[in-house]
């Protein structure tokens, strides 16, 4: 997207060029009447429920957020107001990969898909839309405690491993939720998309940390309560917007658990009602656990655990050495040692060097094309690390530019080369370069031989973190994992369009407050041409009811809408409860 800095919102602006990518165009004018007619239908019912239920005001959390009851957010809109309590929102396209959209929680932003739900999934869509993104996400960003816990969530979500099958998983629900919101959608197609995740959720094996992640953050972020088990309120963004689950889920029969570490064993369906739900007694409480987890994860642990994690994960990953320096790459082997710490670490195939997040000047993934090696530990003789060591301590240990020397490390590896480069930041020393070198191993096996050019040698007594990317993700990488399967945009035929006016129609009505002579018209086209639809007549009944006005229109608006409900039963809540709304009309406060 090349106009993200038009927003004139410093935590977009901020975004690493690895993030924007997936940035698009909301393109406002796409958005039909009929479109604007679901969100205001979601908003009204939301806020004349969730004014009892949810955790916070409903209207004044819209309103800090850019929101109105009455019209789809526009993007520039949510920025100004976001950017009053140091967030921002962008929109993208459906589901992102998990640790994209992490990454976002970590720099403030909302994610926001562009699209909306259809009307046949006005009640609740698998695909995410703008109305769960913005409406559940952003009214309760104004709450301090629930904004900090989502940042924190997105920087630790950051760093989780994430392994192969859970991309896999990834694309699967991407499919299926395409699928589900298309309306001419083939159901074999959707029957063997459902299967392709249930498969995926099958064989995942041990979870990942960024699965069990994942769970927490549904279980608090998307499905969670707060309060009591016996009268808690809704603050889960899932909940939130979806007009059917928000009011299911109080019934006594969806059970009610505390939110605690424990929550990370309950997998989630994002295709189905939840059989069970959350709740935590303050929003302290969700950060305690997040921290419970996240000491239990590589890039707190680091060392040998941290690094298994890497191998077995299979992607690019960093380790961080005591001394700040960081190596990313593939892990593919290291030695261990008898404590927690390995010996020895090696990664395969194209690795960068960096320090503080910052690729070092000559150690990109070019120059390290083939892989890196290099021991971990202390010098023999010396108790202090070596990273530590003063400019003298240097000099006694050999280490002196354009010499020769012999460094023997604890665990039996030896290196013997010149020294060519010693850089050293924040007081640290971080690498070595040395040329004819050669290292072995305590058993005299050959690790790097003087043909194979120069030898960067790490420096740290310890690998003090193991997290799954790159340190420097845009020096290390131009495109991130992206998927290929674009969501579904309808192309309208000549009925729809007219659908859309007739709509469109209503919509000018209500917002000029004029025309409501118009009404008898249109309802006569809707019982001529779209009888199978049913929103478009409630919103002139609500119009003719507003004005006092017609009663003899309103009288056939009601049997027909009270036939259909009767007819059709997937109809019957959503109908009454707009009735309901007609008769008894909310007050936003």
């Amino acid at each position: 997207m090349s106009d993200f800095d038009d927003f004139n919102n410093p935590q977009v602006a901020a975004l690493p060029r690895h993030l924007r990518q997936y940035i698009v165009p909301q393109q406002y004018s796409r958005y039909t009447a009929v479109d604007q007619a679901v969100w205001r239908y979601v908003m009204r019912q939301n806020y004349s429920y969730l004014k009892d239920f949810a955790y916070y005001p409903y209207i004044p959390g819209l309103r800090k957020a850019g929101l109105t009851i009455e019209r789809i957010p526009d993007l520039q809109e949510m920025n100004n107001a976001l950017g009053r309590i140091g967030w921002g929102a962008v929109t993208v396209d459906g589901f992102i990969p998990p640790v994209a959209f992490m990454e976002y929680q970590a720099y403030k932003v909302l994610v926001i898909a562009a699209d909306i739900r259809q009307l046949h999934h006005i009640e609740y869509t698998p695909a995410p839309d703008i109305i769960h993104e913005s409406a559940g996400h952003a009214p309760i960003i104004a709450e301090p405690d629930y904004h900090a816990y989502l940042s924190y969530f997105g920087q630790i979500g950051a760093k989780a491993m994430f392994s192969a099958q859970d991309f896999e998983l990834y694309e699967a629900i991407r499919r299926l939720s395409i699928l589900k919101e298309m309306p001419d959608a083939n159901g074999d197609a959707i029957i063997a998309a459902e299967e392709q995740v249930a498969w995926c959720q099958a064989n995942m094996g041990q979870p990942s940390e960024m699965a069990l992640l994942s769970r927490l953050h549904w279980w608090s972020v998307e499905y969670g309560l707060i309060g009591t088990l016996e009268n808690p309120k809704i603050y889960g963004a899932g909940l939130l917007s979806s007009i059917g689950e928000s009011a299911t889920c109080m019934k006594p029969e969806i059970k009610k658990l505390w939110y605690n570490i424990d929550t990370i064993n309950y997998t989630y369906d994002i295709t189905r009602e939840q059989p069970q739900l959350f709740v935590t007694p303050s929003f302290q409480n969700l950060i305690d656990v997040l921290d419970e987890y996240a000491n239990t994860m590589s890039f707190r642990v680091g060392g040998i655990y941290g690094l298994e994690k890497a191998v077995n994960s299979m992607n690019v990953c960093t380790a961080v050495y005591s001394s700040g320096l960081q190596v990313s790459g593939v892990f593919t082997g290291f030695t261990a040692g008898n404590n927690d710490q390995p010996l020895f670490i090696k990664t395969t195939g194209p690795t960068a060097l960096a320090v503080d997040n910052t690729q070092l000047d000559g150690h990109g993934k070019n120059y390290h094309k083939d892989g890196f090696s290099s021991p971990v530990g202390k010098i023999t003789g010396y108790d202090k690390p070596l990273e530590n060591f003063t400019a003298e301590e240097l000099q006694t240990a050999g280490l002196i530019l354009h010499h020769t020397t012999v460094l023997k490390f604890e665990a039996g590896i030896v290196v013997q080369g010149r020294v060519e480069n010693i850089l050293s930041q924040n007081s640290q020393i971080q690498l070595i370069t040395f040329t004819q070198c050669t290292v072995t191993n305590a058993k005299g096996q050959l690790l790097f031989d003087p043909s194979w050019g120069n030898y960067d040698m790490a420096v740290g007594e310890k690998i003090v973190s193991v997290f799954c990317g790159t340190a420097d993700k845009d020096a290390f990488e131009n495109v991130t994992y992206k998927s290929t399967i674009e969501t579904y945009h309808a192309a309208y035929d000549d009925a729809t369009l007219n659908l859309q006016s007739v709509y469109q129609e209503v919509r000018n009505i209500r917002g000029n407050q004029s025309g409501y002579d118009a009404l008898t018209g249109l309802w006569q086209q809707l019982q001529t041409k779209f009888t199978d639809d049913w929103l478009c007549s409630l919103e002139i009944l609500e119009l003719l009811h507003q004005e006092n006005m017609n009663q003899e229109l309103q009288k056939s608006i009601s049997g027909f809408l009270a036939n259909k409900a009767a007819k059709q039963l997937a109809l019957s809540k959503l109908i009454q409860d707009g009735l309901a709304l007609i008769a008894h009309p909310i007050e936003q406060d």
